[in-house]
């Protein structure tokens, strides 16, 4: 009954919280706006306190010259930080002993799904860019042709978050490459293309995307786009751990999530593009699938195959705080991993090594 009445909690939440939907750059690298002045003829600092975003005059006294001098300056305060839906679901009050960013957790073991670590696990919250993982799958498994070459049209330009784009509108990439780049480096309109041009177009693609998560057991998904953009993407942290596994089983997924970069090709010319992940480039991590995803609404994300000690794992964190948190969490989870007993480690117990969280 409890989960119940959250699952409808959650439920208002999403169908009344007037978030803001400023995004920067992509899903996964926003990053909050500093603060701006305009320079008056002043040169002493202007320190304004943290107020409601918008603009503001202030009034300054100085002397120039030996005279006395009034001067006005407006200044441009950036926005507060927004509440994610976990945070306003009551999740940050939730603690556990590896003291993580994120307000949900999840470790298994990928060879027999047994829980070693969770927080928050059974609770679904919009999963950002992770959304794109399941893109990736739904493309694979419907076999179309991967040299086909796909054209952005503005359909693809984002208009809810607003986020911006290397791919122009016009921009005509291989279906391959527009996979690549949307699972590498969580390119939005790659995603979306993706999905308009799947048999049936957008509306097809989504109920593929739904259909499968129903087929995987995914009982507390629920997609509304391809890209992640939408904070009615949601997930609980089980059910992305059960489409890790199920993504894992394809090569190209596995490639193209954990390349640190790659060219391609967009109308016959070179294209850069990076990871959204710094850790696949660390010779101290072995990661065989990984997205990464963010919006307001759904914090920093990450969900990751890691090889520790020479045991498999998924790992999941949803709704962490701070650019860099949730790779901080995954590092903060890989030493506690190491450090656990081998007993620990090999239980057959159905008890989870650590569980916390509704």
């Amino acid at each position: 009954m409890y989960k119940l009445a959250l699952s409808a909690l959650i439920s208002l939440m999403f169908a009344s919280a007037g978030l803001s939907a400023a995004q920067a750059a992509t899903a996964d690298t926003a990053a909050p706006k500093k603060a701006h002045v305009k320079k008056g003829k002043s040169r002493q600092p202007v320190r304004v306190a943290a107020a409601e975003a918008g603009e503001r005059v202030v009034k300054r006294v100085t002397k120039v010259n030996g005279r006395r001098k009034v001067v006005y300056q407006r200044m441009i305060t950036a926005a507060p930080p927004v509440p994610t839906m976990g945070d306003l679901a009551g999740l940050s009050a939730t603690h556990d002993p590896l003291d993580l960013k994120s307000n949900v957790a999840l470790v298994l073991d990928q060879a027999n799904s047994e829980v070693l670590f969770e927080k928050n696990s059974n609770v679904a919250l919009p999963i950002a860019s992770i959304t794109k993982m399941m893109t990736g799958l739904v493309v694979v498994e419907a076999n179309q042709d991967m040299d086909e070459l796909l054209t952005v049209t503005d359909e693809d330009v984002d208009r809810e978050k607003f986020s911006s784009s290397r791919l122009r509108v016009g921009a005509q990439l291989t279906r391959a490459n527009m996979l690549h780049i949307a699972l590498m480096s969580s390119e939005n309109r790659a995603a979306s293309a993706l999905g308009r041009n799947y048999p049936g177009g957008k509306p097809a693609f989504v109920e593929a995307m739904n259909a499968k998560a129903r087929e995987l057991g995914m009982t507390d998904t629920h997609y509304v786009d391809s890209s992640g953009l939408s904070k009615m993407n949601v997930a609980s942290a089980r059910d992305l751990a059960k489409l890790a596994m199920a993504a894992y089983q394809h090569p190209m997924l596995r490639q193209f999530s954990t390349d640190a970069k790659a060219i391609v090709e967009a109308n016959g010319r070179p294209m850069q593009f990076g990871t959204t992940n710094h850790l696949v480039a660390n010779p101290d991590w072995a990661i065989g699938l990984q997205k990464t995803g963010f919006i307001n609404e759904a914090g920093r994300c990450l969900m990751m195959q890691a090889v520790i000690e020479g045991r498999s794992v998924i790992m999941v964190f949803l709704d962490s705080k701070g650019k860099q948190s949730r790779t901080a969490d995954a590092g903060r989870m890989r030493s506690w991993l190491q450090a656990l007993k081998p007993a620990a480690l090999t239980t057959n117990s159905t008890s989870p090594v650590y569980s916390t969280g509704m």
